[in-house]
């Protein structure tokens, strides 16, 4: 709990925050660096390079200042957040040196207006902060049985193309033992060395099949995106990394399954995955492993993309689908390629609209999970809360800059 000295300040600095945020952001990764290029092997740097991270952060400073007496709106953030952090690899002594640089920042950016009892403020703001990730942090690790940073090395046993722009690893580990469990919905952080850049990258892939499978499986979309000026950090470092070099026998690097957009074991109430683009990965997962657990649950499967050709795992959901009563399917194409057939690959042209659907694909009771592009997420989220479904029976995935997008 901020003190009663040091809340008037971080009160008060919303407004600053929300006018001079994104300078003080910048100006803190250009520090931190300057001072520690090696952290440029935990940071996302395409993100970097385009200013998604730098908003990002920028909306999360914002974030935790609005909400510094509510934290039970902070609290599934933090749970992210750490989730994210382990798969990252990243220390407990990580946290002092981002928040000398951070602070830098702020006195840099804010000149005079940042006095010493707002630094103040906003150093023991930083500190609760930290104290609460790098706690919840250790008992990950500690759960895990590994050292922060460290990572097992996996073989890619099977490459498997799904789609024009998805391709699925099947990894299983190097040493022949068996692979830890995972929870359906998780993620895994693949790190890839970039030799020309002599950096290392790591990224997040949901694991796409049932996890009791024997192997994992990451189903990876390449992304094309566009190259910045210097092209320094092309777009898709690691995908098209992984897409065009990475072979069956290869080896790979990967932290242990984290996330918390999970499935509850206890839960039996009617099943609804809404996914878009490569949205569908964990969605996969947690239909498998419902179907697999909860044989009796009643499961909907929801997805839009743009036709046939850019729908991965088609075949596999068409197999589960006519293998279990239980499970309904609705596929919306944005736009249909001449090979997609009406009514048999897909149920609804253009956007998938859920004020369009029956009852039976959206029912009150249900337990509704979405994943993909965050204008989508936002979109079918409405459109439930409008149908009547309770924001509490909503989970959404969320990956990087949209992580704390809520709060604001």
């Amino acid at each position: 709990m901020i003190s009663a000295a040091s809340r008037p300040y971080i009160v008060a600095s919303v407004p600053v925050l929300r006018e001079h945020g994104l300078t003080i952001t910048r100006c803190f990764y250009q520090r931190l660096f300057a001072a520690h290029p090696e952290l440029k092997n935990i940071f996302n740097m395409p993100n970097q390079q385009s200013g998604t991270q730098q908003q990002a952060l920028a909306s999360a400073i914002f974030a935790y200042a609005a909400n510094i007496d509510n934290p039970d709106a902070l609290a599934p953030v933090i749970s992210r957040i750490v989730q994210k952090h382990v798969s990252l690899g990243v220390r407990e002594e990580h946290y002092p040196i981002v928040g000398k640089h951070l602070l830098d920042a702020i006195a840099e950016i804010l000149g005079a207006a940042a006095t010493p009892e707002l630094l103040a403020a906003w150093a023991e703001a930083y500190g609760l902060l930290a104290t609460a990730l790098i706690t919840e942090e250790r008992k990950q690790y500690q759960a895990h049985g590994i050292e922060p940073g460290e990572y097992r090395s996996v073989t890619v046993v099977r490459k498997q193309k799904e789609s024009e722009t998805v391709t699925s690893f099947y990894l299983e580990a190097t040493d022949g033992k068996a692979l830890p469990a995972f929870q359906p919905g998780q993620y895994i952080s693949v790190a890839v060395n970039i030799e020309q850049l002599a950096l290392r990258q790591l990224r997040q892939y949901s694991l796409s099949d049932a996890p009791d499978n024997g192997h994992w499986r990451i189903s990876v979309k390449r992304e094309e995106g566009s190259a910045t000026a210097d092209n320094s950090y092309p777009a898709g470092l690691v995908s098209n990394l992984l897409h065009d070099q990475y072979q069956e026998g290869d080896v790979l690097w990967v932290s242990p399954p984290c996330g918390d957009f999970v499935l509850p074991q206890d839960d039996d109430t009617p099943l609804v995955l809404i996914s878009a683009g490569v949205g569908v990965t964990p969605m996969m997962s947690m239909l498998q492993g419902s179907l697999q657990r909860s044989p009796q649950r009643p499961v909907n499967f929801l997805y839009a993309t743009l036709n046939g050709r850019h729908h991965p795992l088609k075949g596999e959901l068409s197999k589960l689908s006519r293998r279990h009563g239980q499970m309904r399917s609705h596929i919306a194409y944005e736009k249909p390629a001449d090979d997609d057939r009406l009514r048999m690959d897909y149920q609804q042209q253009g956007y998938l609209q859920l004020a369009q659907l029956p009852d039976a694909l959206l029912p009150h009771d249900g337990s509704y999970y979405l994943c993909g592009p965050t204008s989508f997420m936002q979109i079918q989220r409405n459109a439930l809360l409008a149908r009547g479904v309770a924001a509490h029976q909503i989970q959404q995935e969320v990956f990087g800059p949209s992580l704390l997008q809520h709060l604001q």
